[in-house]
């Protein structure tokens, strides 16, 4: 789910002008926390309000050293996200109450409460709720494999679809993606420069398929560089993910900003072709 300029916006579980977005990493992340459908600084520019649907409580993360007695896990996620979404200038944040799920073939997956376990149309129903809440425009989810094969981001997409398909009025619905094509172009420009980096965006992920989608199946290319540092405030909130926050703000500002400062969405049904633009507000 996720939110934009121009009506409201809904992130789906997972992250604008309907309800909600998600933000995307450079690269696969093994991180237990949050899996939520968001919205994005973008569309709070633009003046809409933005809800972020989180599907998981981050009970499965790993525990930081500075825990308080008697602060859990979720505590510490719970506040960091809330300090989070206040960077961004969300309108607010709804929890559909899931537990976290593991990668791919954990045990964890099918546990009691697991979001990748859950009941797509219990699921569904909880994420309309919030859309018939909201009236949304437009909900944002992930792509058909959740950008490199996260079993709870898989079930955000399939749950994207069911709570759009289940609202009183279904909102237009946008999958966050990473541009594969462009990660390769990316790379291949560092190696050429000289700097070492095995990492491949087209070797299978957690799920068998390279990461994000090609570029001939990607609709919209947002450039976001004008709030780069909103970005940067917002996963800075998620202090205690130390493994994925800490290497993205390691990166050199301009680094980031290259990594971070286009957004990409795919949008079932509309014609193939990437255009560059808002796709949140009328004109989408």
């Amino acid at each position: 789910m996720s939110d934009e300029a121009g009506g409201r916006a809904v992130g789906a579980p997972v992250q604008d002008d309907g309800r909600v977005d998600d933000r995307l990493p450079p690269r696969p992340s093994r991180r237990r926390g949050l899996a939520d459908v968001r919205v994005d600084g973008p569309r709070r520019r633009r003046g809409a309000p933005v809800v972020l649907v989180v599907a998981t409580n981050g009970d499965h993360g790993t525990a930081p050293d500075d825990l308080a007695d008697g602060e859990t896990v979720v505590d510490r996620r719970r506040r960091e996200l809330g300090a989070s979404a206040q960077a961004i200038g969300l309108h607010r944040v709804e929890w559909l109450g899931y537990a976290d799920s593991g990668m791919t073939g954990w045990e964890q997956n099918g546990a009691e409460g697991a979001f990748a376990a859950a009941d797509l149309d219990e699921a569904g129903a909880r994420l309309a709720a919030v859309l018939d809440d909201e009236d949304a425009d437009v909900v944002v989810g992930y792509d058909w494999h959740g950008g490199y094969g996260h079993p709870d981001h898989v079930r955000v997409h399939h749950v994207l679809h069911r709570g759009a398909d289940l609202a009183a009025r279904r909102p237009r619905v946008l999958e966050s993606t990473m541009n594969r094509d462009a990660m390769r172009r990316m790379f291949e420009a560092a190696r050429a420069e000289g700097r070492e980096d095995d990492w491949d965006p087209d070797r299978p992920m957690d799920d068998g398929n390279p990461m994000g989608e090609p570029e001939d199946a990607i609709h919209w290319r947002v450039d976001v560089r004008e709030r780069i540092e909103r970005k940067r405030a917002a996963l800075a909130a998620h202090a205690s993910q130390t493994s994925d926050v800490g290497m993205m703000l390691a990166m050199p500002p301009e680094a980031f900003t290259q990594v971070f400062g286009f957004e990409h969405f795919v949008e079932p049904g509309r014609e193939p072709g990437m255009v560059e633009g808002w796709p949140f507000g009328e004109g989408g």
